[in-house]
Order: C-alpha cells, then sequence, then structure tokens
C-alpha cells in the first residue's frame, strides 16, 4: 500500500471518528438503537453544499448543516417519546423521510462542489502536499470534537443522560427528565454525523443523495472494533477506541483492497465489513473461552 493510500485512509478513518462518535452516544450511552445516521450524513454534505454554492461561508454552511443535523436527531427522539413509536421504527421513519428533504434541499440527485470555497480551501497555500493536510486537519477536528463529547459527558447533564441510558426508570425517580435527556442527545449524535457528513462533501467535491447508504455499519464497525482492541473503562478511553475504531476500520478496508494477492475489489467493501464486525464481535467471546481454558489447564 503506497502512502498516499495509508493517509487517505487515515483521513477517511478520521473523518468517520466523527459518526462512530454520535453512534457511541446513541447505542452505547442512550441505549437507543438509531438508524437516522444513513439520512443525517447526506443531510449534512447536502446542507453544507447548497449554501457553499449559494455564497454562505463554508464555515457556517458547516455549523447550519450541524443544526439541521440535530434536527433530524430531535424527530427520530420525539417519535419515539411523544407518539410512542418504536425507537428502531422511528429512526427508520426519519431516514426515509430525510430521503426525500435531502432531494429538496440540493434540488436533484447531487450537488458538485467543484471550483467552489470550502474548509479546506484555505490551507491549500502552506506548500504541503493534500495528502498531508488534511489529515492534520481532520486530526484537529477529530479531537476537538471528542474533548467536547468528554466534557459533556462527565458533567452533570451528561451523567443524567449516561443515567438515562442505563436505567430510566431509577432516573426518572431521581428527578431527571429522561425524555429531554434523549431529545438532546440524539441531537447530539446526530449533529456529529451531519458535522462528517458535511466535511465529507467538501472533501469528496460534492454532495450525494446516496452517500448515506450503510453508515449506521461504519459506525458501528468502529465502535465495536474499538472496544475490542481496548479498554473502555471511562468516558476518555470509551470515545478514542471509537476513533480508534474507525481508523482500523479504514485500515482494513485499504489494506484488504490494495493487496492485489487477496483478489477483493471496491464492489467487495461490504462483504469486508460484514467479516469485519463479525470477527470485532467474537473477540471478546474468543477470548474469554482462552483465557478460561489456560485457567482450567494451569489449574
Amino acid at each position: 500500500m503506497s502512502l498516499i493510500a495509508f493517509l487517505g485512509a487515515i483521513e477517511i478513518g478520521l473523518l468517520f471518528g466523527l459518526v462512530a462518535l454520535g453512534v457511541f452516544l446513541s447505542f452505547r450511552v442512550l441505549n437507543f438503537p438509531d438508524l437516522t445516521v444513513d439520512g443525517s450524513l447526506p443531510l449534512g454534505a447536502a446542507v453544507a453544499a447548497t449554501l457553499i454554492v449559494s455564497g454562505w461561508n463554508p464555515l457556517a454552511s458547516t455549523l447550519i448543516a450541524m443544526f439541521a443535523g440535530g434536527l433530524a436527531g430531535m424527530v427520530t427522539a420525539l417519535l419515539n417519546i411523544r407518539l410512542k413509536i418504536l425507537h428502531l421504527l422511528a429512526s427508520i421513519l426519519t431516514m426515509i423521510g430525510l430521503y426525500t428533504v435531502n432531494l429538496r434541499i440540493m434540488g436533484k440527485p447531487n450537488q458538485p462542489l467543484l471550483g467552489e470555497v470550502t474548509i479546506f480551501t484555505p490551507f491549500e497555500g502552506l506548500g504541503l502536499p493534500y495528502y498531508w493536510i488534511n489529515p492534520l486537519i481532520f486530526v484537529v477536528i477529530i479531537v476537538v470534537a471528542k474533548l467536547a463529547v468528554d466534557a459533556f459527558l462527565t458533567s452533570e447533564v451528561g451523567l443524567a443522560m449516561r443515567a438515562t441510558g442505563v436505567n430510566p426508570r431509577m432516573a426518572r425517580a431521581q428527578g431527571i427528565r429522561t425524555g429531554i435527556m434523549i431529545v438532546g442527545g440524539m441531537a447530539l449524535s446526530n449533529a456529529l454525523v451531519a458535522l462528517a457528513g458535511a466535511l465529507f462533501a467538501q472533501l469528496q467535491g460534492g454532495a450525494d443523495i446516496s452517500m448515506g447508504v450503510g453508515v449506521i455499519v461504519i459506525g458501528l464497525a468502529a465502535v465495536i472494533v474499538g472496544e475490542a482492541v481496548m479498554s473502555t473503562r471511562t468516558i476518555f478511553l470509551a470515545t478514542l477506541a471509537c476513533i480508534v475504531g474507525s481508523i482500523i476500520y479504514r485500515l482494513v478496508i485499504a489494506v484488504a483492497l490494495n493487496a492485489d494477492f487477496i483478489g477483493l475489489q471496491a464492489q467487495d467493501l461490504k462483504l469486508i465489513t460484514a467479516v469485519l464486525v463479525v470477527l470485532a464481535m467474537a473477540l471478546p467471546t474468543v477470548r474469554k473461552r482462552f483465557l478460561r481454558g489456560g485457567g482450567a489447564r494451569a489449574s
């Protein structure tokens, strides 16, 4: 694998680390299975791309895209809380609705950004190759996002949100308004995913209506792989594991697709993802059996 391919994998891994953080908030913190991310990522891309083409500042466009993703997450939460729709079904309904919303925002299936000013444009004059600059930018972004999530989850509101995910009945008995916690957590989760979509559109030079297909699988793969390879005893380690898992996932994909002797092609990406997730989920069980067997032999 070439240096450019390696740095490209790191770059995309860092970018989808934002998706992994969002999935971590919904699946692990709130215990809310959320498929909205398949719609909120292209929503962020569509909003950012459309605003940039309309002459808006790229940074403002990205922030508005985050806000739009947060609204999508709130819709899913409200469908579940107010209308008592099963959380999984509520997220599917929102995801389906966002497909039409994204088409309406862009007015067409895709919105190119070729020749437009993006948040990456000011860094092009630094004299460094793009394959070095972009990963460095994403390192800064993901570190800021991780530390912000860590600070939030260790705050009083964050602790209330974590309590809501662990035991909502006990949380309500302690005076925590669990409905508000779920709405806020889902908004934050999908805002992070929409941020990834806005950055991805500016990185790839456009937004596409189908760019969100399978994003939930990628996010879950990153979380599961991260939890399989490192400890998650603290919030700091848990969020770090999401980012590490996302990078490992992209590196494995890059190695598999660039290894000629394996014979895999781009259309095999979904199969690689499925195999990787299965291996990551099976690893803790295999490890426990191995340790149990070793202990039995020692005795």
